[in-house]
């Protein structure tokens, strides 16, 4: 068996669940890199990422670079005697860093590589209607996303399942493949495959353009770029209420097929169901927020807030 001294790389609440499973495993965690604090907020008050909240929950050391390249970052990073760094949900990484450990850096990606290699993984496999996806572990190269895959486990997607649901699941499997492919090491007992180098399939990052809904596109795909981008950061529209433009995120939906006349994005009201039409068939609202308000379900959207008769979606 080896000795390993593992340092840690990771930022938003996806990484905790890992960092978490190999303090767990009684694994050696010896320090902990994510991003610097960020002002957020109308205070503009300092925020810590999700994973610093956890490390020092745990007394772990922590290091927050600006620039991995900076001289006094390389040199703390090396103090820490590493021989594996771990990367989850970080970002790119040097040469003169991932290759630093003598035992290798890998990565957890959410996906089954070389699909979906890219900044939004799982984002992207809901949002083209896929019903299969999965966690990879990977050495790193030289590349984004490419390097030599350790192991993976596949994931089944629900026809209505979330982004968020699904963030959730590969976590906690994204988690236990991390801690595997972890033993695996101290065991020098690794073996890879090296990934094709056609990618048929991206994830790019998301941008705001990307969220907008097309009401002009098919019902599964408005229904699945939906739910891809929900709870965050949402796919939006633009509301024509009487010529006034409010600008609408769209969160929970359903389908109904049926046939009808109505243009495309044309709203109906009941007293507590909100319908947008669309190709053959109906939108069906059940929570959403409109600018400057809080989130809601529709019901108690409609107890305050009246459309026109002529109100659409654009």
């Amino acid at each position: 068996m080896r000795d390993l001294r593992i340092v840690f790389m990771g930022t938003p609440d996806f990484a905790v669940g890992t960092l978490a499973a190999l303090i767990n495993a009684n694994l050696n965690v010896v320090g902990v890199i994510t991003a610097p604090d960020k002002p957020a907020g109308r205070g503009r008050k300092l925020n810590q990422s999700a994973v610093k909240k956890y490390a020092l929950a745990q007394n772990l050391p922590i290091l927050q670079p600006t620039n991995l390249k900076n001289e006094d970052f390389l040199s703390e990073l090396k103090a820490l005697n590493a021989n594996l760094q771990i990367v989850v949900a970080f970002r790119m990484l040097p040469k003169i860093v991932w290759k630093m450990p003598t035992f290798g850096t890998f990565n957890l990606h959410a996906s089954l590589l070389p699909d979906y290699r890219g900044a939004a993984p799982i984002n992207w496999a809901i949002i083209n209607g896929e019903t299969k996806t999965g966690v990879s572990t990977f050495f790193i190269d030289e590349k984004i996303d490419t390097g030599n895959v350790i192991l993976q486990e596949e994931v089944s997607i629900g026809e209505n399942e979330t982004l968020g649901e699904l963030h959730d699941v590969l976590m906690q499997v994204g988690s236990e493949l991390v801690v595997k492919t972890a033993q695996l090491i101290e065991e020098d007992n690794v073996t890879t495959f090296k990934q094709p180098e056609l990618e048929e399939k991206s994830a790019p990052k998301i941008f705001n353009e990307t969220c907008k809904i097309n009401w002009n596109d098919s019902l599964p795909n408005i229904y699945n770029l939906i739910r891809g981008l929900n709870p965050y950061p949402a796919a939006w529209t633009t509301l024509n209420d009487n010529n006034t433009e409010i600008k609408v995120k769209i969160y929970d939906v359903k389908k109904e097929i049926a046939a009808h006349t109505l243009k495309n994005g044309t709203i109906i009201t009941s007293k507590s169901e909100i319908k947008v039409a669309v190709t053959k068939g109906y939108l069906i609202i059940e929570s959403l927020q409109l600018s400057g308000k809080r989130k809601m379900d529709s019901k108690s959207l409609l107890n305050g807030f009246t459309f026109s008769e002529q109100a659409f979606f654009q």
